[in-house]
């Protein structure tokens, strides 16, 4: 059954829906207390879903004088939806159902050298992949979110062309029938940590992102920011060098801070008597952890360098909490120099890790889709930014 397929809901079962989306699996009489529904309007609307398959019997509770009360959840026929997250070396997936619960996750990697179609030949297959795993329980697809590393707006979609955000999603529109969201891939990693990482509870942060490039993803009193044209937190834009003897050139601090550059520096720097210097970033930290003198000073002053990057976002966004990811980001070997450069700099905030490791993009890109899903089935204006038709 299809969005379109639904008919329109009563208000009290659009309620209900809409808090299981949210709570989960709830008892009918603390449905009713929560909603202040009555006992017939609250069996009206349990009727009303069930027959949708919107809601199901998740079996029975217990209560403390002995009676027992049925426990109602999203049912299967809300359907699922699925998130991917196209990295630089593989393309992810996961697939959830409506009311935020696991069912399968997929990874593919990329091949080197690959073109545009071959990887959205990838894409395609995730897709088929992760809905393989579902099996026949989720039988409703209702839309996938895709997280792409491109700024993403109307203005800059190309009809699926050249190097524009949607060109590796041509195969995919035109093979699967469903609604594709398009996002970010660092904002779809702080929608991540939002709902299920290091910044749950928290209706403003920044999620910094360090890794082979920078970025930054900001959530707003519980909304993602992308500005006026979907390019907010392109912090490797920042001028730099800023300084009275040099001129800052384009994207200068995004390759500083990248990891290729970290590496470069470290193995320039190495002393002959300490060996083979490290070859990636993932070597060179290894060696810190280890106790490599040089390793950890090169640690040191990456991390410092990362600080004074997290003071200019406290500076002017005053995030209340920074959460680092990436593959350099989220190594805790740096996170006490962050914090202290960046208090130093600007004023004491907290630096948490991503503990989402490498799923928290497909995660956030997963609950885009879920939210414009709900959306479609309570008839609400849920929109993200960016939605594109099947083809």
């Amino acid at each position: 059954m299809t969005p379109s397929e639904i008919p329109s809901l009563t208000e009290s079962a659009r309620a209900v829906l809409r808090l299981l989306a949210s709570q989960g699996p709830v008892t009918r009489p603390k449905l009713g207390s929560m909603l202040e529904l009555s006992k017939p309007t609250m069996s009206a609307a349990v009727s009303e879903l069930s027959a949708l398959g919107l809601v199901a019997s998740r079996g029975t509770e217990r209560g403390a004088i002995g009676r027992t009360a049925t426990i109602y959840g999203i049912g299967p026929g809300a359907g699922y939806v699925i998130g991917i997250d196209v990295g630089a070396a593989q393309v992810r997936a996961v697939a959830y159902s409506m009311d935020a619960q696991p069912l399968a996750t997929v990874e593919e990697i990329i091949p080197d050298g690959a073109t545009t179609d071959g990887i959205g030949a990838v894409i395609l297959a995730v897709a088929r992949s992760v809905a393989a795993k579902v099996g026949k329980t989720f039988r409703i697809l209702r839309s996938i979110a895709v997280a792409v590393p491109r700024i993403v707006s109307h203005s800059r979609l190309g009809n699926g062309q050249g190097n524009s955000p949607d060109a590796v999603l041509h195969t995919l529109r035109r093979k699967i029938d469903v609604p594709i969201v398009l996002e970010n891939n660092v904002n779809c990693a702080a929608i991540g940590e939002m709902h299920f990482g290091a910044a749950q509870g928290h209706e403003t942060f920044a999620f910094l992102q360090v890794g082979v490039r920078v970025g930054l993803g900001l959530i707003n009193e519980g909304r993602l920011y992308r500005g006026a044209g979907g390019a907010a937190g392109e912090v490797g834009r920042m001028p730099f060098p800023w300084s009275a003897s040099e001129v800052p050139c384009r994207e200068g601090l995004e390759h500083y801070l990248g990891s290729r550059a970290l590496v470069e520096r470290s193995r320039q720097a190495w002393p002959t008597e300490e060996g083979e210097p490290p070859n990636s970033a993932k070597e060179l930290f290894a060696l810190a952890l280890a106790g490599s003198r040089p390793a950890t000073e090169a640690v040191s002053r990456h991390a410092a360098d990362i600080g004074r990057l997290a003071a200019g976002c406290i500076g002017l966004l005053d995030p209340g909490l920074i959460v680092l990811g990436g593959g350099v980001g989220r190594n805790t070997l740096m996170t006490a120099e962050v914090e202290r450069v960046a208090g130093e700099l600007a004023w004491p905030t907290p630096i948490a890790v991503s503990t989402l490791e490498d799923v928290g993009t497909a995660l956030g890109a997963m609950k885009l889709a879920l939210d414009y899903s709900l959306g479609l089935i309570l008839r609400e204006d849920r929109h993200p930014a960016v939605v594109l038709p099947p083809l």
